[in-house]
């Protein structure tokens, strides 16, 4: 029985960090190429939960076209966000801080047009768009919400690694995390380069979002889950796409355990003191790579 239990808590964590690891990968994409960090990434993954639940909840459209429209919403709000907030002060060569401090205000802005828009309740996708809610093997009970995260997150990085491996512009952006002056100074049009960072960022944010917001409850304050990404970014090695990946996984399996031990109002308190310790440790993260020029 103990071993029972012991796997239907590491499935859950997989299914979460899975989550995690969506919403890590689309805020280190965008530190790797302009080496800031996005905290604004929360607000676009928050637009595209509330965009699928409209069109769930109002228009009642299907599973999957509910996901389709969160994912391409993040798009468009990520490239929306680097053209408004970012790309005067990149343009300007302005300090890595105004990066920063804009992204968090982007991020409070964003927040404010849900909480105008919907007010401060919490709303929860249609019951119907899952119609069974969850399985059984044996003795172990597996959500379909968590199942669907986990082989949707096993897709979306197949695709992600795809497209940087084997596409001009996954080559591009790669160089371009690098050294993104060196980029620019091989004849590669830098603008087009970060927008279509943004652009893979608000995929996975939107995915994120949706999948998010369809196996937990809706807020205006969903984009603060964005910390869960920081976090597994900087254990991972904000350097290392795979090093998150792994972080954020391992981060929703320890959370699980966590809150099935000491509760979840301890929960939170104790992961941020194991990541300062860690920290101490292995400033660098899991995958040994270190920055010094990031805000």
């Amino acid at each position: 029985m103990q071993v029972m239990v012991l796997l239907q808590q590491v499935i859950n964590g997989l299914s979460l960090g899975a989550v995690y690891a969506l919403i890590a990968v689309g805020y280190a994409l965008v530190f790797n190429v302009l080496k800031f960090s996005n905290f604004a990434h929360g607000g676009v993954l928050g637009i595209s939960a509330y965009a699928g639940y409209i069109v769930a909840n109002q228009l009642h459209w299907p599973l999957i076209p509910v996901i389709l429209v969160g994912i391409l919403t993040g798009a468009v709000v990520a490239v929306l966000v680097e053209l408004i907030a970012f790309r005067w002060i990149r343009l300007q060569k302005g300090q890595l801080v105004y990066f920063f401090v804009t992204s968090v205000t982007m991020l409070m802005a964003l927040e404010q047009v849900l909480i105008i828009r919907f007010g401060a309740s919490f709303e929860s996708f249609p019951y119907t768009l899952l119609k069974v809610k969850v399985i059984h093997l044996g003795e172990l009970t597996v959500s379909i919400t968590y199942l669907l995260s986990l082989v949707l997150t096993i897709i979306a990085f197949s695709v992600l690694l795809y497209i940087l491996k084997k596409t001009k512009i996954g080559i591009a952006i790669r160089a371009a995390s690098n050294d993104l002056v060196a980029t620019s100074l091989m004849g590669i049009n830098v603008d087009q380069i970060i927008v279509a960072t943004f652009i893979v960022s608000g995929l996975l944010g939107g995915l994120s979002g949706v999948l998010y917001g369809i196996s937990a409850s809706l807020s205006p304050q969903i984009g603060q889950i964005v910390i869960k990404g920081f976090i597994a970014s900087v254990l991972g090695g904000l350097g290392s796409l795979k090093g998150v990946a792994i972080a954020a996984v391992a981060l929703g399996v320890f959370e699980v355990f966590l809150v099935a031990t000491i509760g979840s109002g301890l929960t939170p308190v104790v992961i941020f003191l194991l990541m300062v310790i860690f920290l101490l440790v292995r400033p660098q993260g899991f995958a040994g790579v270190s920055f010094t020029d990031k805000a």
